[in-house]
């Protein structure tokens, strides 16, 4: 018997249909709508990221609703969530958790940090040094915890929203490379619209709308939809167009994507095909996802930018 934030390694998650995994999106989408205002490709990005077995870097201004955006996203589901407030003091335990001595059973005893949970908010990542933010690399990519010698598994689904702004540079620690490279999709969200700012006042000028919001999913329907995105086709057209992408950015970047980058961009666009109600891969996938999988991972030279380098891939590399 498994909880609800654990799941029985042994045992492979019965896949939904293409059209019930599809639908299930729609309606996390749709809720979250009922909080967030403007925001309807990125909140589709998050839902392929999550369903991508990925995690998620939100970095914009303050105060245009990263947090909300989060919290709304692991409120859709019926999870656990817990948030960490990363601050320049914050420890590694304080994150991963720590061993403590209990006096009654003469023996130390493990106590869960905030990274046990299905969904794990990280505002303001980039306040925290690196030492703190690499208490996340092993729980990230092996979606496991190491502590005193002992490996714990985290709860399944987990999925890591990390927020941070991009104003404070000289109060925030850059994120390590190899922190970037676990993140599956960076997103900014930018300012509303006129329209869509006045229809966001009216809605939060009584109680907030997250305050009411109710799940509409499961863990085990994330878990189901996991896995039919992870039995989506992908041809071997389509994986080579992807290789000849990464390619491109190794040529053109002092660094290019990594072969994880690679892996990520297609967990995306199989992602990505089943919010269109596909069981399979198209190129038109790949394209749609490598800007926000990619961009990010690619540190490019001067006269480059991330998003410059995958713009180019995308008009360069021939689809075959």
């Amino acid at each position: 018997m498994t909880d609800a934030g654990t799941s029985d390694s042994n045992a492979p998650n019965p896949a939904l249909r293409v059209d019930d995994a599809a639908a299930l999106a729609d309606r996390i989408i749709e809720n979250v709508e009922r909080v967030i205002v403007g925001h309807h490709d990125a909140i589709e990005h998050i839902l392929v990221t999550l369903l991508a077995r990925g995690h998620l870097l939100l970095e914009d201004v303050p105060g245009v609703g990263k947090t909300m955006l989060a919290r709304a996203v692991a409120t859709s589901v019926d999870c656990s969530f817990k948030r960490v407030q990363f601050t320049p003091d914050l420890l590694p335990s304080d994150v991963t958790g720590v061993s403590v001595f209990n006096q009654k059973t003469r023996d130390f005893e493990f106590r869960e940090g905030p990274v046990f949970a299905n969904v794990v908010l990280g505002d303001e990542i980039n306040r925290a040094p690196p030492k703190t933010q690499a208490a996340l690399l092993e729980a990230m990519e092996e979606r496991q915890v190491t502590v005193d010698g002992e490996t714990r598994t985290l709860p399944d689904p987990f999925f890591v929203i990390a927020t941070q702004n991009d104003v404070e540079s000289g109060r925030t620690y850059d994120l390590p490379i190899a922190e970037i490279d676990r993140f599956t999709k960076k997103l900014e969200l930018g300012y509303p619209d006129e329209s869509q700012e006045t229809e966001l006042l009216g809605r939060v000028a009584g109680r907030h709308p997250i305050e009411e919001l109710e799940p509409v999913a499961s863990v085990e329907d994330v878990r189901d939809a996991r896995e039919t995105v992870a039995n989506v086709g992908v041809s071997e057209p389509v994986r080579a167009y992807v290789s000849r992408l990464a390619t491109f950015t190794r040529d053109r970047a002092p660094l290019g994507v990594s072969p994880r980058g690679g892996i990520a961009l297609v967990r995306a666009a199989q992602a990505r095909a089943i919010l269109d109600g596909r069981d399979y891969v198209l190129p038109d996938d790949v394209q749609t996802e490598a800007r926000t999988v990619w961009s990010h991972r690619i540190q490019a030279g001067t006269d480059d930018t991330g998003e410059s380098v995958v713009a180019a891939a995308l008009d360069g590399v021939p689809v075959e």
